[in-house]
């Protein structure tokens, strides 16, 4: 058994290793979780040594290898009550083609394409406003002060971002800040701050949020829009202030303003089965890029931020 660790960035280091191999988002919170429980028991026993203090609350929160046991199992039954009700196995290819319909992660998904474009504006505008005061300002003695609290203030837009991508796409991400060793003196803290692969790879995820968000807003309404024409066609000509014709082999048409026959019976019924055919598509398309941003956050907000 591994010995019990004397200092608190021993312990985090041995509740890293013994989680060596789970979701990064998870290690990032217990990492955070362990480090303020300790601390706030360090400043309760202010008299204690850590090892004393690691020692006495071995005991109530456990060991390293112990709460990373814990929260190995946590996070299955967290992620198992959360997981939508699965929808039934289709092995046919219009079972699974129409089965989209009932499953909320697609509709969560589309609705996330929607939201990226003000959030991509947003995401954009915030670092590159932030980026240029920075470099504006390094010259006075507001510069330093000024560019860690912009990093600061992005650290913590990754984690509202992250929530969203968990939330809608599903993708786990982390629920608390990365953790920081708070031993260290603030120079080499902020130097970290700084040198973390994790910090610039946020400012590239908001930074590509932009034309991502342009993208999948662009696509979702597009395909909505032309799904809904396309499905209330038949209906507008029905039930709406549209001129028709009706011919002499008895077939009728749709006529435009300049009294020019445009479209007949069949062709408006086979707008609305195109059309209907188009909502299960956009579903479909929504959810596949729902799987790949949830990837692609995960790698730029979480993974980089993980070292070995």
């Amino acid at each position: 058994m591994t010995p019990l660790p004397t200092t608190i960035p021993q312990y985090l280091d041995q509740l890293r290793r013994a989680l060596a191999g789970a979701d990064p988002a998870l290690v990032q919170d217990a990492l955070y979780d362990a480090e303020e429980y300790l601390r706030s028991e360090l400043a309760e026993q202010s008299g204690r040594t850590e090892a004393e203090v690691i020692a006495s609350v071995a005991s109530s929160y456990g060991a390293p290898e112990e709460v990373a046991e814990i929260y190995r199992d946590t996070e299955t039954r967290v992620q198992t009550a959360l997981r939508p009700p699965s929808a039934p196995r289709r092995r046919s290819l219009l079972g699974r083609f129409f089965g989209v319909a009932v499953e909320p992660r697609a509709y969560a998904a589309l609705f996330y394409m929607l939201l990226s474009l003000a959030t991509g504006i947003f995401y954009f505008t915030w670092v590159v406003t932030g980026v240029s005061l920075s470099a504006g300002l390094a010259v006075l003695i507001i510069g330093i002060p000024f560019a860690v609290l912009f990093i600061g203030s992005v650290r913590v837009l990754s984690l509202v971002e992250g929530r969203l991508v968990e939330v809608m796409l599903g993708e786990r991400m982390p629920r608390r800040p990365l953790y920081a060793q708070r031993g260290k003196p603030w120079l080499a803290r902020i130097g970290e701050m700084f040198t973390d692969p994790r910090t610039w790879g946020t400012l590239l995820y908001m930074l590509a949020m932009l034309p991502l968000g342009v993208a999948y807003f662009t696509v979702a309404t597009t395909l909505l829009v032309t799904a809904a024409v396309l499905v209330a066609l038949p209906f507008l000509v029905l039930f709406g202030d549209v001129e028709t014709h009706v011919d002499l082999d008895g077939a009728w048409w749709l006529i435009d303003e300049a009294g020019r026959t445009t479209m007949n019976g069949w062709e408006l019924a086979l707008a609305f089965v195109v059309g209907v055919l188009l909502v299960f598509l956009t579903l479909h398309i929504a959810r596949g890029i729902g799987v790949l941003h949830g990837q692609l956050a995960k790698h730029l907000l979480v993974k980089s931020a993980q070292h070995d």
